[in-house]
């Protein structure tokens, strides 16, 4: 046949068994790019798969440079989701989708516009990995957030020693602050309604279990 051209809306005129019209759907088309088996660039087996969104901006090209042109876009996004996959590793298709997504859509946009199709977003959906891989993870995350928990624990123990230490050079400047700090501590047992019986002792019995402190106090 010959290609006579395009038509806009409107009444159209056909002459009956001689001239055929093709309808072209110019709406964004949502297509589903099924699930595809790869190896990353590291050799990990992985799933994936994508949605990839286009339109057609060229009618005549879409029907006459390419037969079917959504199975051809389709398959084109299947084979381009395989190498672009294979060509990142695992960490890429994880951590930084945005990038992958974005050489996805440059390269299915190329290779369909002698179609006349636009393509204007491609979205990686979901990355199967290997059980195997998956609990290999999981471990490496709980040995991480153990190693923070012992993190944060070992800087509390270094700040409670500070803090014990700086207590212990006021009361060896001080010794009038071991008293009132014994005199606060008698006040808050006694207003305590227990059955424990506290005899208050002098502060100087307490000299000895301060060893030194105040012997060097005298000295000075």
């Amino acid at each position: 046949g010959r290609y006579v051209g395009i038509r806009g809306p409107g009444l159209i005129f056909l002459i009956p068994f001689i001239e055929r019209m093709v309808k072209v759907d110019l709406r964004v088309v949502t297509m589903d790019v099924p699930t595809q088996e790869c190896i990353t660039l590291d050799t990990v087996t992985v799933k994936v798969d994508a949605v990839v969104y286009f339109r057609v901006i060229k009618p005549d090209d879409a029907v006459l440079n390419v037969e079917q042109y959504i199975r051809a876009t389709s398959l084109l996004s299947q084979t381009t989701l395989r190498n672009v996959v294979g060509q990142s590793d695992l960490e890429d298709l994880l951590a930084h989708r945005n990038k992958v997504n974005e050489k996805l859509q440059a390269l299915i946009d190329e290779g369909t516009s002698p179609w006349g199709i636009k393509v204007s977003m491609v979205e990686v959906r979901d990355v199967q990995l290997p059980e195997t891989m998956q609990r290999a993870m999981a471990a490496q995350a709980e040995a991480e957030r153990e190693r923070r928990a012992k993190v944060i624990h070992a800087d509390g123990e270094f700040q409670a020693a500070q803090k014990l230490a700086d207590a212990a050079k006021v009361i060896s400047s001080q010794p009038s602050a071991l008293q009132l700090r014994y005199l606060q501590t008698l006040g808050m047992i006694s207003t305590e309604r227990t059955n424990t019986i506290v005899f208050p002792l002098p502060i100087e019995f307490l000299k000895p279990l301060m060893g030194d402190v105040f012997a060097e106090k005298k000295k000075k």
